[in-house]
């Protein structure tokens, strides 16, 4: 069972498989976590590797593990949340039909993320709004407040 922080959403999501080639489904406009489009990027992790921590002022994120495997960290940073200070951990792949999933992460939530499977991992983002590096709180693993051992997560090579 995965903890729940208040207003993150987990979507599964539909692959079609074809001979020719597979279809893996993103989003869509009527899709629960879908606010507006403001932009759509590819964010890449090499195995091993920690990516924290950041924090969304106003942007709404909606990931999509597209190669490889991600594990997410979230931590609950919002003091009016019913679910502050608390951590969620998820697991994102294309690989694995219960793993093919969205995840929406509202403002206010901090995240890290971590490559786990060989080479290197990609996921999708579509947000809600354009990048503004006036919007997000960028904050180095080593000087964060926020403190959650990683060397817990099981790393597949």
């Amino acid at each position: 069972m995965v903890n729940q922080i208040e207003g993150v959403l987990l979507t599964p999501l539909k692959q079609i498989n074809h001979l020719k080639g597979d279809v893996y489904h993103a989003m869509k406009c009527v899709d629960p976590g879908y606010i507006s489009f403001g932009e759509a990027y590819f964010s890449s992790i090499l195995c091993g590797l920690v990516k924290a921590w950041k924090c969304h002022l106003r942007m709404t994120l909606n990931l999509v593990c597209m190669v490889g495997k991600i594990h997410f960290v979230l931590y609950d940073g919002r003091e009016n949340s019913s679910t502050y200070g608390e951590f969620m951990e998820v697991t994102l792949s294309p690989e694995n039909p219960k793993l093919y999933r969205r995840i929406t992460i509202p403002p206010g939530i901090w995240m890290a993320f971590v490559g786990i499977d060989e080479g290197k991992s990609m996921l999708l983002n579509v947000a809600d709004i354009p990048h503004d590096p006036a919007e997000q709180v960028n904050i180095p693993m080593e000087e964060s407040n926020i403190k959650f051992d990683f060397t817990k997560i099981n790393i597949e090579k």
